[in-house]
Parts: C-alpha cells; structure tokens; sequence
C-alpha cells in the first residue's frame, strides 16, 4: 500500500462518524445544510434551483463590498477576511483565477467531505460568484484523487450545469495527490502549474503570482458556499446569526468523548462547551479539548469549554479555530500519547524540502514518542523543549509551525503528565485504545506527489 492510500484509508475511516441531526437548530437555525435537514437527502441541481434560484446578478464591486460588510472570514484555517482577499486580487494585473480548495486534507475534520456531499452547488455557485467578484476567467476545483465516489458525485453535479448553461466560467475538477501539505493553498497553485502536490516558499504569494503567474484566489469550499448565502440574502441576514465580532454559522467537526460524534453546524461565537454538548457530551470528566486539528492547540478543559469558537477568543489562549475541529480528550486517555502520534503522522507526511521538516521535526517526534512511553530522562526533556522552540518560523512552508503548537501547547497543558512520565514511567492512558485517529504509512516517495 502507498502511503498516500495508507493515509487516505485512515482518514476515511472517519466517514463511519454518523451525521449529527442539526434539525434541530440553534438560536439561528442551519443555512450551508438547510437544504439537506429538509429532504433528508444530497440536493441535486433542480432542489438547489428550486430553494435558491439563479445566481444574482450582483455587480463585481457591490458583491465584494457585500462579503466585507458581512465580516466572512475564510473556513480553511487562517480566518483571513474574505472581503479584503477577494479585493486584493481583484486589483491584480491581468484576469484572475479562483482555487477551490476541497482537498480537506485534516484527518479529523470531515465539513468540507460533508458539504460537497450534501449541498455541493452552494459551493459551485460561490465558484462562480467569487470569479464574478475578481474578474477571474478560469475556475478549479481540487479534491483529492482518492475520494473516487467524490469526484464521480461532483462531476455529476458540474455535468449537471454545464447542460443548463449556469457558469460563464466553466469550473474545472481537479483530483490531487492526498497528503496532509497537499491542501496548502501554494500545494495547489504548484500542482495546477505543472509540478509537485507540495508547498513553495512564499512570496511571491497566490494573490500576487499563482496559477499561470496571475492573481489567483484560493478559497475553502466552505468559504465560497458562505459567499453564495451573502450573495443572495445580503450582509444584514447574514450577520442575524453569529456574535457581532463573528458573524454567521460555521461547520465544526466534533469527536472524542460525546456520544453523537460528527459535523454540526452552529453559530459563531458559541462557547466550545456548548458545541460539545449538542454532540452528547459523555459523563467521563475531560482533561483537555484539542482545538483546531493537528495543526491546532490542546487546552485544558476548563478554560476550552468556556471559550467562545472565534479567531480573537481563542487567540488569547494560543489557539485558533483552524478547520472548525474539537476534539474533547477523556480523562482516562494520555495526551502526551496521543500527541506522540499525531507528531509521527507530521513528521511522515511533511514535504520533506527543508532542514525543520527533514530532520527538526523527525527528532521532536522521536523525544516526544520515548516522553510517552516514559523513556524520556530530564535533559532529555530539556532537549525536547528546546528543539520545539526552534521547530516555528524557520520552514519553507508552515508546517513545522503547526508541528512546533502542538508539541508545545502538549507540553504545557499537560505538564503534570509530563512531570510524572519523566519520574514514574508512563500512566495507564498511554495503554488505552487512542482517541485520535491518527493515519499510520510511510513517509511519500517522490512518484506520490503527482
């Protein structure tokens, strides 16, 4: 088995998670999965018309002041605001492209999967209308290639439109190598440009030179299906759900220690605690919630669980919303095991181009493994924690900065832990079936980035 199939098998085995019944809806109700909590079913072209209609016709200047009015930040990860990445390509040299970013490359959300399945011309409508807003004439769509009921599902639906004519820029689908960098935005530009599935160094970045070296807009399919939403029901509608600093709904992935694990769409601004109990908090007592998937944050339970899901709350406690991914961690689990894991699944799966991912990030695993399994002695330790520091800012691309929070938000939130592996050897969690689903395989050879 490649590796790419390897890591593709475990992150899919996720699917297993059952859908959780949004029917019943928070103060606002459901918006991106309306649709779908309606008819019980994925909306093929004729619901998606008959609930929506046809694409407004709002100019190119009105639809970006819209988005910025609204205060739609991007789904992906980096919660940039949407409205002033959509003018700054807009202003670029020469027609621009837009990037559909759908590879969801994070093996514990599964939003992105959700939404493409359920309402995927809410997010073909954003294609178009996003290179309506920035002149663009040419539209790609990426996926990953090993998502093969995916693909064929989706090139139903753009089959679907081309018959009726619906987009002035004809989306193209494109199946990419699925590898955790293979969804950062340069990933996506390189690989539409002829080359590897891996990031670049930045700049120039996509906004400035992407594909074909034009101004190209790389967006979350999420991001572009909430752009429809302002399109056709305007910046006032859409700030009616949310909190004043974070309007609107989002998609989070909830899983761990509740009894309903799967996507949920909610309000932003909610309180973490409060998304984690529409999935059925279970009775055990948490230690600690990871924020944001494995690029994210582990914070304790107490201080996660009244924490309101926005970029500027989180960011007060070293964390972010990422992917929209919680995961609440029970008691009885290890934290510093499963971090091991998930450290080991980022060292195999780095593009493998720079000194932090080639050796810095392999070496914070291996300390970080053997702090698990108790093996770790006080210098070592030391080691560990030094060699995190230096992990941050100093790749190629930002993977050894995602590696370098983890290991150290890891290290503080369980300090306790940690002091007790060192002196004792480890606890009776590290022995418990994993929380995390870590992806296991190999580390990508040269032919599996194409």
């Amino acid at each position: 088995m490649t590796a790419e199939a390897a890591y593709d098998e475990a992150h899919d085995a996720t699917r297993a998670l059952p859908l959780a019944d949004g029917s019943r809806p928070g103060p606002h109700g459901t918006r991106l999965l309306a649709g779908w909590f309606r008819t019980g079913r994925a909306a093929d072209l004729t619901d998606h018309l008959d609930r929506y209609g046809p694409l407004p016709a709002t100019a190119p200047a009105p639809l970006r002041q819209a988005v910025d009015e609204a205060g739609l930040t991007g789904r992906g990860g980096a919660a940039f605001p949407t409205g002033r990445k959509l003018s700054t390509v807009a202003a670029g040299r020469g027609p621009a492209v837009v990037v559909a970013n759908g590879m969801e490359s994070e093996p514990g959300s599964l939003k992105d999967q959700t939404l493409l399945q359920l309402a995927p011309h809410l997010v073909l409508d954003g294609i178009a209308l996003a290179a309506r807003a920035v002149g663009a004439n040419a539209a790609h769509l990426c996926v990953a290639r090993t998502r093969t009921e995916q693909v064929r599902a989706l090139r139903g639906a753009l089959a679907e439109r081309v018959r009726l004519r619906l987009d002035p820029v004809p989306v193209q689908l494109h199946e990419l190598p699925h590898h955790y960098v293979s969804s950062e935005e340069s990933a996506l530009v390189h690989w539409l440009n002829g080359g590897d599935a891996r990031p670049t160094a930045t700049p120039p970045r996509p906004f400035e030179r992407g594909v074909g070296k034009r101004p190209t807009l790389v967006d979350n399919v999420e991001t572009l299906a909430q752009l429809t939403l302002i399109a056709r029901y305007g910046p006032a509608w859409y700030r009616e759900a949310g909190a004043p600093d974070a309007p609107g709904t989002t998609l989070v992935t909830l899983s761990g220690a509740v009894h309903h694990p799967g996507v949920y769409e909610a309000p932003m601004g909610a309180r973490l605690g409060q998304l984690l109990d529409h999935a059925g908090a279970a009775a055990e007592r948490l230690s600690a919630v990871l924020v944001g998937g494995y690029f994210g944050s582990w914070l304790p339970a107490e201080a996660a669980l009244s924490a309101r899901f926005t970029k500027q709350d989180l960011a007060q406690l070293g964390a972010g919303p990422g992917a929209g991914v919680l995961v609440a961690l029970p008691e009885r689990a290890c934290g510093l095991a499963e971090t091991a894991d998930v450290l080991g699944f980022l060292a195999r799966n780095s593009a493998q181009q720079c000194g932090p991912c080639r050796f810095g990030l392999p070496a914070v695993a291996e300390d970080f493994a053997a702090l698990a399994a108790g093996r770790l002695d006080g210098p070592s330790l030391t080691r560990l924690e030094q060699r995190v520091g230096l992990l941050a800012g100093r790749g190629a691309c930002r993977h050894p900065d995602g590696a370098s929070r983890l290991a150290a938000t890891a290290l503080q939130t369980f300090a306790a832990d940690v002091a007790r592996h060192v002196q004792f050897g480890p606890c009776g969690g590290a022995s418990t079936s994993p929380v995390l689903a870590v992806p296991q395989g190999a580390v990508p050879g040269p032919q599996e980035w194409r």
